[in-house]
Parts: C-alpha cells; sequence; structure tokens
C-alpha cells in the first residue's frame, strides 16, 4: 500500500509539472510555484514528520540566493556548482541552526528559530559588501547548460528556465519520498508521536532532528537559489522572517506529512495571491 501511495504521488507530481504549462501563461509564476514547492516540503519535513514548527527557513532560503548569486557573479563557477554550493550553505546553515534549536522543545524551539532569524536578517543587513545590504544581490545570471562550448539546454526564457526547476523538483520530490519512506522517515514518524517510547528503546532522538534539520535546509537553499537565479536578484526580503511565515503557511495549507500536499499548497497560496492582486492592486 505504502509503495502503491509512493508512486501514486510522484505520478501526480509529473502530472502538476506537466500541466501548469497548458494552463498558465507566466512562466515565471510557474516556475515560482515549484520553488516555492520545494521550500515547503523542506518545511514539511520538519513540521510534519518531525513535529518540529520552524520560523527559521528564510535563513536557509536567504543562504542559498545568496550564495548562488556570490558563485555566478563574483567568484564565477559553473551553475550546476553554483547551485550545489547553495545546498550545501543551506545544508550547513542548517546544522549550525538546529544543533542549538533541537536541544528545546515547544515554544522555547520556536522563539530559538525565530531568534536565528532576526539575528540571520540583521547579519545580512549588516554587510553590504557581501550581501549587498539593503538593496540585496544585482544581475545574477541565467546561464545556459553547455559543455565544450555546446549548448545543452538554454535557460534564457520563462519557460525554458521552468523546465530546468521542473526537471530538478521533480528530482529533488523523488529523493525526499524515498527519505521519507525509508526505515529513517518511519523513525521521526515514531519520534514525533511519541518521543518518550522512542528514546526508551534507543533512538538518539538529538541525531535524527539534526539530521533532518540538515535536510530540510538544503532543499531549502536549493529553492532559494532557484529563485534568485529566476527573478536575477538575491533581495534582503528573501532572509527576512516573513519568508519563512509563508513557507510555512504553505506548508500547513497542504496539509503536513505530505509532500506533494505541500507542492498543492504552494500552488494555492501563489496562485490564490496572484488573482487577488487583479482585484486589488
Amino acid at each position: 500500500m505504502n509503495t502503491m501511495r509512493k508512486h501514486t504521488h510522484l505520478l501526480l507530481a509529473i502530472a502538476v509539472v506537466l500541466v501548469m504549462p497548458l494552463t498558465m501563461q507566466s512562466g515565471s509564476l510557474a516556475s515560482e510555484v515549484l520553488i516555492f514547492g520545494l521550500a515547503a516540503m523542506g518545511c514539511n519535513l520538519l513540521l510534519g514528520y518531525t513535529g518540529l514548527l520552524s520560523f527559521g527557513q528564510g535563513i536557509f532560503f536567504g543562504l542559498g540566493s545568496y550564495t548562488i548569486a556570490l558563485t555566478l557573479t563574483r567568484w564565477p563557477l559553473p551553475m550546476p556548482l553554483a547551485l550545489a554550493a547553495a545546498v550545501a550553505m543551506g545544508a550547513l546553515g542548517a546544522a549550525i541552526v538546529g544543533w542549538v534549536a533541537i536541544r528545546q522543545r515547544g515554544t522555547y524551539f520556536v522563539m530559538l528559530t525565530l531568534a536565528f532569524a532576526q539575528m540571520f536578517y540583521f547579519l545580512a543587513y549588516s554587510f553590504p559588501g557581501l550581501t549587498g545590504g539593503d538593496n540585496g544581490l544585482l544581475d545574477i545570471p541565467r546561464p545556459s547548460i553547455a559543455m565544450a562550448g555546446l549548448t545543452l539546454w538554454p535557460l534564457a526564457s520563462p519557460w525554458q528556465y521552468y523546465s530546468f526547476v521542473a526537471v530538478v523538483f521533480l528530482m529533488a520530490f523523488w529523493l525526499l519520498q524515498k527519505a521519507s519512506n525509508s526505515i529513517f522517515g518511519r523513525t521521526l514518524l515514531a519520534v514525533r508521536d511519541n518521543e518518550e517510547r522512542a528514546g526508551a528503546i534507543g533512538y538518539n532522538l538529538l541525531l535524527l532532528r539534526l539530521q533532518a534539520f540538515v535536510i530540510s535546509g538544503a532543499v531549502t537553499g536549493l529553492a532559494g537559489a532557484l529563485h534568485a537565479m529566476m527573478t536575477g536578484i538575491a533581495p534582503l526580503a528573501n532572509a527576512e522572517y516573513h519568508t519563512s511565515e509563508m513557507i510555512l503557511v504553505m506548508a500547513v495549507i497542504g496539509g503536513t506529512a505530505n509532500l506533494l500536499a505541500s507542492l498543492l499548497g504552494s500552488a494555492f497560496y501563489l496562485l490564490m495571491g496572484d488573482w487577488l492582486s487583479t482585484l486589488w492592486p
């Protein structure tokens, strides 16, 4: 039954990815749905599978944005390596925040993640030479995937970039789904439902939570990098706690402990916001 549901969710995710270009006029909006779907899935791994309500997701989203901006402009790297660096920075940031925050529970954990988010925001604001400060980092390129001088995958137009984001999203979805349906994912659910019993039978609760935090940070960092490449800027707003709130709301709207629901929550939030903006400019 679990295997059937796993394949069904993957097929439904593929269907959503294929249907959006047929039903939406804006390639950028379609890309944004998938990008924030990624971020919501990372948040869902913490909230739905681990029971951790984090207001620090904007840290990892911002780290991904700044990393891709710096590695494509000031310290030029090939785009795939720059994306990998953004994933690594998101994971590293999550490891640092998680190492401190997971030692607390409930309201104390929430307040710690919020405090870290605010601290990261003011650090980003205070070092304009590195982050651009209030202006952010501008003119982020969107290089095509090439080999030996031959362009293999152009990313210049919004729909060309959407196709790239779609492939990255589906790969991340598949990997997160495998993780959530593995022994690791089942153990996270056991810790969420009854941490005293899970600890009593020998599970290392802190290590499990830290691992979930690192995976969540890596996925969210990837989302931040893709978003910066889409817009061409890495704004300070990406590091605000409002970004954390938005990602959290998307995860909750779709439903927790369900990765596909995170994509649906992202789509509902962004498409409804786009529609409402036409009614009240």
